[in-house]
């Protein structure tokens, strides 16, 4: 699989369908992988097909990327860096956008500090305040670090440890790293033309007609029966998708 490096990291990535087609770049959620959130869910090939250029990466601390154990290694401006680095490398320069739950925060980072290399963003399975207040992430590293005195909030430790390719201690430094609340982001500035999808049923999402009120340009779309993990394969979540890239 190949790889490039980012910020002294060796990150995997993959590419699809025809260079000359117009690209959109994928990114997963938190203790996922390219494979996991967007093959497997048949996101590649519903892009590919669509006619465009799929390029996607294992983000630091995930998949087959390197996993430092470093908290500051993680901050979302450093994740989004990855991000603008990978379309560097394969010269591409502005692409659409799609991501997922971490992805999707990493996705409106980018879109703050280098709006110019973003078409269009399709973001799911975030809310306004949802993950940055319905858990505490430190309680969520403490339980990836091995305390069986906490729960599992929202799931976390049970996806996390159902891959075994997945660094426990990685993911813990992850999702205390990157958590910036997104009411303290400055969401104002975003341009971009942007389509929320979540599940009805997401729980960690549930307040995203929040946000859409902050962003200047975004819609909502809410899937029925749908919970955080149950919306990524949505065949409605692909077709509103699709239609949104297609506007002009």
């Amino acid at each position: 699989m190949p790889e490039f490096t980012s910020q002294g990291l060796r990150l995997r990535y993959e590419v699809a369908g025809p260079w000359e087609a117009p690209p959109i770049v994928l990114v997963h959620g938190f203790a996922s992988d390219f494979e996991t959130n967007w093959v497997g869910s048949r996101w590649r090939t519903t892009l590919e097909d669509a006619g465009f250029l799929v390029i996607g990466m294992d983000c630091r601390g995930h998949g087959q990327s390197d996993k430092p154990h470093d908290v500051d290694a993680y901050a979302r401006p450093v994740m989004a860096a990855d991000v603008a680095n990978l379309l560097d490398y394969l010269d591409v320069r502005r692409a659409d956008y799609l991501g997922y739950s971490m992805g999707s925060r990493i996705g409106f980072e980018l879109a703050m500090h280098a709006p110019e290399r973003l078409g269009r963003m399709v973001l799911g399975g975030v809310g306004y305040r949802g993950a940055d207040h319905s858990f505490d992430p430190e309680l969520v590293a403490r339980r990836l670090r091995g305390d069986e005195s906490l729960g599992d909030e929202h799931g976390f430790y049970r996806f996390a440890t159902s891959r075994p390719y997945n660094d426990l201690e990685a993911l813990a430094c992850c999702i205390v790293g990157q958590e910036t609340p997104l009411p303290e982001v400055p969401l104002e500035e975003i341009e971009n033309q942007v389509l929320l999808v979540i599940g009805d049923r997401d729980e960690l999402a549930g307040d995203a007609p929040m946000l859409v009120e902050r962003l200047p340009h975004a819609r909502l779309v809410t899937l029925q029966g749908r919970n955080h993990m149950s919306a990524v394969p949505a065949r409605p979540f692909k077709e509103a998708a699709l239609a949104f890239l297609a506007e002009d």
